[in-house]
């Protein structure tokens, strides 16, 4: 394959920092792009040339696909990462990309719309031997008929779930036959105004669950391998908030089939490149199910990089220059423990409402000792209502989880934020409640015990 010289990040934030920064180590040249409202952002003066890529709201700047190929061609760039979140997960551009002769950081284009579809990525997960919660057929809009039966079948509460969703967007909850419909109406039209398909499907609802995922980096040609897992379930609103590598307290045979099946899915789908395969854990049955299968890098990946020493990122750009050779499982070791916090400009004591506004100071403990922080925000830099209101991840790394977690609560201490309301004392009390410090962790952790009065 040709080699990459200058790659052209396809996103924004703390990701495309995080991606040039990899991309400098290997001495690849980097292209930023922004919209006009991050014109002053810190990912386009750290990149080695930046482009405006059009207004402020995302349809007409990082959504634009066309736009973004052709400043590739402008540049001479060689092959487009397009980070997380934005179109990273399109295989409509995907296949513009490689059809525009540039290398994809990224699985193949196939692969993304089989697991992007979240019916036929259970297909798959059932045919490859891993288990599959029970769930219903995919519901256009307008073709709901057999819904209720369908419901009744997997027993309620169930989930309604966007068929093209991701990421915790796009799912809610039906207690009972008479709350059916409209949830599904409800979640439709959200589905259809995220993601262009307003198709949905039911899910069995687990009460007591854990959102456990298995870091997988695929090679290709139907060999796999996993870095280990990672707990995620300190959420609200089904968006992850804590994060820890490895999962703590998970009985050791769960753990291990977990990420066989993970490996066993990234194989089956003859997988290239950094995925993650989510599962929920059923805390009361002692099992777990497939979810999803994310297929592109994961906003936590840092607390796998923390407890491997692996650089995810290197590793993503040397497969798509077809730099990477297969590696044996038992090359890779995990040692120690990693908790990962998202900032958010945010209200907790407002149902977590953004808090967007102009950052007046900003100040990070420094990193150093089993300390990371991923950021792109600086003092009078803004936070604007158009993208996600993610300001920084602190990730902290001990020999075990108390000292982990006991670092991460001293970094958060420290964090100066002036000009935005932030969740950072909202994350210091999760750090501190007994359930949480005693590794009893539920995916309603949050709103069953921590809801601000």
């Amino acid at each position: 394959m040709p080699e990459i010289r200058t790659l052209l990040v396809a996103n924004r934030g703390e990701i495309a920092c995080r991606i040039i920064a990899t991309c400098r180590q290997m001495g690849i040249r980097t292209v930023a792009i922004y919209s006009e409202a991050d014109a002053g952002a810190a990912h386009v003066s750290m990149a080695d040339e930046a482009h405006l890529v059009g207004p402020a709201p995302a349809r007409d700047s990082y959504l634009r696909g066309d736009t973004i190929i052709d400043i590739a061609g402008k540049t001479a760039a060689d092959a487009i990462h397009p980070g997380y979140g934005f179109l990273s997960e399109s295989p409509d551009f995907a296949r513009a990309v490689t059809a525009a002769g540039l290398i994809w950081v990224g699985p193949d284009a196939g692969v993304i719309e089989q697991m992007g579809d979240k019916e036929k990525a259970r297909t798959l997960a059932r045919d490859a031997g891993v288990p599959v919660l029970s769930g219903s057929r995919r519901f256009a809009i307008g073709d709901l008929d057999g819904i209720e039966e369908a419901a009744a079948e997997i027993g309620y509460p169930v989930l309604v779930k966007a068929a093209c969703g991701g990421g915790g967007i796009g799912m809610r909850r039906a207690d009972d036959a008479t709350a059916l419909r409209d949830v599904v109406a409800k979640t439709q039209s959200m589905a259809e105004r995220l993601f262009g398909d307003g198709t949905v499907y039911l899910e069995r609802f687990v009460g007591r669950a854990r959102h456990v995922e298995v870091q997988v980096f695929g090679f290709g040609d139907a060999t796999a391998v996993h870095l280990f897992d990672r707990d995620c379930s300190v959420q609200r609103r089904f968006q992850k908030v804590i994060e820890e590598a490895p999962a703590p307290d998970l009985p050791d045979p769960v753990r291990a089939a977990m990420r066989a099946a993970a490996v066993q899915l990234a194989a089956a789908a003859s997988y290239a490149g950094a995925g993650t395969v989510e599962f929920i854990y059923d805390v009361d049955r002692g099992d777990f199910s497939f979810l999803e299968m994310n297929t592109r890098i994961q906003v936590e990946h840092p607390a796998t990089e923390m407890t491997t020493g692996i650089d995810l990122v290197r590793w993503q750009i040397e497969q798509a220059g077809g730099h990477r050779d297969p590696i044996d499982q038992d090359a890779i070791v995990q040692t120690g423990h990693a908790v990962e916090a998202r900032i958010y400009a945010e209200r907790p004591e407002k149902n977590f409402l953004p808090s967007p506004g102009t950052i007046e100071t900003v100040s990070w403990p420094e990193e150093r000792g089993g300390l990371r922080i991923d950021h792109a925000v600086r003092s009078g830099d803004t936070i604007t209502p158009f993208y996600d209101p993610m300001i920084a991840k602190v990730i902290a790394f001990g020999p075990d989880r108390a000292s982990a977690i006991a670092r991460l609560d001293t970094a958060l201490e420290a964090v100066r934020i002036v000009g935005v309301s932030t969740n950072v004392e909202f994350l210091r009390r999760v750090l501190a409640a007994p359930d949480f410090r005693g590794a009893r962790l539920t995916t309603t952790m949050i709103e069953d015990l921590l809801v601000p009065a």
